[in-house]
């Protein structure tokens, strides 16, 4: 039985919005992705985002509902995963491309649903491994080559019941961690949240999936990152007001208050962490328990990702078919 997703309005509406620009380019294929697909635009924002601290590089466009920004430092590349149509359809045409942070000019086909034995639905959260690529994928986690592209194997969640996998994170324990946000859509856009909220742990060398925490507590659970210094992961709920630390075993923990509705969550070096938010359309940075706005008017910022090497932010703008690029302060 399914209940409504206790979320406010605002959220509804532009997660609706977001489905239904969607699903207008479900059945559509991706753009040939050998040639140019990015526009630079330095400080092209500044009078738009008049509070911002962070600085607008440039803009990937020709996406199909990107999800995902994830960096690779051992390649240096980013990997961006594409829904392409409904988050919760299996319909096969996900797909997901690959862009040198060197040059974010150029995009290359890295998975594409359907072709060369791929299956990907709607593909979301990434993480990557020495040689791997992971990739939440509604109730399956699909793994890669990272560097050819092939695929390895899929991990099926249905037995445990997984209703929206939505973000990856590699443990301390070189482990594999899932957020399952418990949502799901039907063809019209609507949403309820007929699972339950989970972070799923999966196993590397035998595959084996475990429930590593559930319950209310986690208010939904979207973002997840690992905070090697703290020995902690970092979580991002859709349906909550805190940003939350959480380690296995233990009951999450308040970080900070903000506006909530978050998508993606990411730590630095210096310790900040960055955590995008539907809410109010922006991206803040998080230290000591306040949090200051660095990039705004930024509608539905999906998981965003961190190119460590530059110092740059990749937003994903699950709405505009586009991902922008940010050099962080």
């Amino acid at each position: 039985m399914t209940r409504s997703i206790f979320l406010p309005r605002v959220a509804l509406s532009v997660l609706a919005f977001a489905l239904a620009t969607a699903c207008k380019t479900e059945k559509a294929p991706p753009q040939d992705t050998t040639r140019p697909a990015a526009s630079a635009q330095p400080g092209a924002a500044a009078a738009a985002n008049a509070d911002s601290s962070a600085h607008k590089l440039g803009v990937l466009a020709q996406m199909k509902t990107p999800e995902s920004a994830h960096y690779d430092a051992d390649l240096d590349v980013w990997f961006v995963s594409n829904i392409n149509g409904n988050p919760s359809q299996h319909d096969g045409n996900g797909y997901i491309v690959r862009v040198p942070a060197e040059s974010t000019t150029t995009v290359t086909m890295f998975a594409e649903g359907g072709k060369n034995g791929v299956r990907l639905d709607a593909p979301k959260g990434i993480a990557t491994t020495a040689d791997q690529l992971w990739v939440a994928d509604i109730d399956a986690v699909r793994v890669f080559d990272k560097r050819t592209g092939k695929p390895l194997k899929s991990i099926s969640l249905k037995a445990q019941k997984a209703t929206f996998l939505n973000d990856v994170a590699v443990g301390a324990d070189s482990a594999i961690y899932v957020t399952d946000t418990g949502i799901m859509f039907d063809p019209k856009g609507n949403m309820t949240h007929p699972g339950v909220n989970r972070i799923f742990r999966i196993a590397i060398r035998d595959n084996k999936v475990t429930e590593a925490a559930t319950g209310d507590p986690l208010e939904n659970p979207n973002g997840i990152t690992w905070d090697a210094s703290g020995s902690r992961f970092l979580l991002a709920p859709f349906g909550g007001k805190d940003v939350q630390a959480w380690t296995p075993g233990h009951a999450p923990t308040k970080l900070a208050d903000g506006p909530g509705q978050y998508d993606g969550i990411e730590i630095l070096r210096d310790g900040r962490i960055l955590v995008s938010s539907w809410a109010d359309s922006s991206v803040y940075s998080l230290r000591d328990g306040k949090m200051s706005k660095i990039v705004s008017a930024v509608s539905a910022p999906a998981d965003i990702g961190v190119d460590t090497k530059r110092g740059v932010l990749a937003i994903p703008r699950f709405d505009q078919n586009q991902v922008e690029f940010w050099k962080i302060p």
